[in-house]
C-alpha cells in the first residue's frame, strides 16, 4: 500500500521537522507580541483582550499540532472549548463580585 492509498484510507500521514520549526516560529512570535504587550502602556481591557486573543491562537496551535489533534476537528473543539467556558468563568467569578464592590465604594 502507497503513502497516497493510507491518505485515501482516512489516515494522516505525521507532520515533519519543518512544520514543527514553523509552529515553533510562530510560538515564539505570538509569545514576543504577548511580552511587547506586557511592557507598552495600554488600556488594561484591550491589552487583555489581545493578550487571551493570542493565548487561545497560541493553545490552538499547542493542541493541533504537538498535541496531534489537527485532523481530529471533534477532539479540538472539545479541548479548546470548554477550556474556553473555563476561563471566563472564573473571570466572572472571581473579577466581576471586586467589581461590584469597588462600584459600591465609590458614591
Amino acid at each position: 500500500m502507497s503513502a497516497h492509498d493510507t491518505t485515501a484510507l482516512g489516515t494522516h500521514q505525521p507532520g515533519t521537522k519543518k512544520l514543527f520549526m514553523w509552529v515553533w516560529f510562530w510560538l515564539l512570535i505570538l509569545t514576543g507580541v504577548e511580552v511587547l504587550l506586557a511592557y507598552m502602556r495600554l488600556d488594561p481591557h484591550p491589552m487583555l483582550i489581545l493578550l487571551v486573543g493570542l493565548s487561545l491562537i497560541k493553545s490552538a496551535l499547542i493542541v493541533a499540532y504537538f498535541m496531534h489533534l489537527r485532523f481530529e476537528k471533534i477532539g479540538l473543539f472539545l479541548i479548546i472549548v470548554p477550556s474556553l467556558v473555563f476561563c471566563l468563568v472564573m473571570i466572572l467569578i472571581f473579577v466581576f463580585p471586586d467589581s461590584l464592590r469597588i462600584v459600591r465604594l465609590h458614591p
